[in-house]
Order: structure tokens, then C-alpha cells, then sequence
């Protein structure tokens, strides 16, 4: 019962700091990544929920109140067809996603309008260079 409880406690702990954490990413630059590198932005952004496999096996994942989307399962999910424009607009923060429930998952969008706010060129790159790195990991 005592272990339970600890281990409730815990994870509302980390849930609050992860929250914290995506929100201040949002109010201040997130880490810098080269646009051009869709890898380096999922690892950077992405992987800490939805895991570096992209399997929703993050190390926060477990903190959330529900599961992150196994990334490498969309194409399958949509009759093998990936949703480019879709998983664009989410990650822009142009979608409503009833998975992200309480606006769990940052919305990178914002945050790389910040990042290049001179450049709106450098933020469609990022969009479109994580969108299709997240296309590579579709489970054939």
C-alpha cells in the first residue's frame, strides 16, 4: 500500500515537472537544431515521449495520463498511406489532436516560429524535414 502510494506520488511529481518543462520550452528557445536534420529535431523534441523508436515508449510516457502515439504505426493506421499532411499540421499546432488530450505534447510549431522568427522559410523546412523523418520510421 505504502509502495503504491509512493509510486503515485512520484509520477504526479514527474508528470508536473514534464508539464513544467514543455511549457517553459515554450516560453524560452528550445534547443537549437539544425533545420535541415529531421533526425536531430525528433531526437531533441520528440523522443523523450514518443521514445528514440518513435514506439510511444518515451521516458516520460509513462507520466502522461495517456499513452504517446506509437509514431511508426500512422501509414499503417491510415490503409498504408502516411498522413504527411496531417502530422504536419499537428506538429504546427493547427489540429485539435484528441490523443494530446490537455495539450500534453508541446506544439512545436510556436516554438520554431520562435527559434527563426526572421526566417518563416526555416520553419516550414523544420516542419516538413521532421514530418518526413517521422514518413522513415513507418513500420513497412
Amino acid at each position: 500500500m505504502i509502495m503504491r502510494r509512493l509510486t503515485t506520488v512520484i509520477s504526479l511529481v514527474v508528470l508536473f515537472a514534464v508539464t513544467a518543462l514543455a511549457q517553459n520550452i515554450e516560453k524560452q528557445n528550445a534547443p537549437y537544431t539544425s533545420p535541415t536534420s529531421g533526425r536531430a529535431m525528433y531526437k531533441a523534441y520528440c523522443a523523450s515521449c514518443h521514445g528514440l523508436d518513435a514506439d510511444g515508449e518515451g521516458p516520460a510516457a509513462y507520466t502522461m495520463f495517456r499513452k504517446p502515439t506509437d509514431l511508426r504505426k500512422l501509414a499503417a493506421d491510415h490503409n498504408g498511406v502516411f498522413p504527411m499532411d496531417h502530422v504536419a499540421a499537428v506538429i504546427r499546432g493547427d489540429v485539435n489532436a484528441p490523443s494530446h488530450g490537455s495539450k500534453d505534447m508541446p506544439v512545436w510549431g510556436p516554438v520554431f516560429l520562435r527559434m527563426d522568427q526572421e526566417h518563416q522559410g526555416e520553419v516550414a523546412l523544420r516542419i516538413k524535414n521532421l514530418t518526413e523523418y517521422i514518413e522513415s520510421l513507418q513500420i513497412k
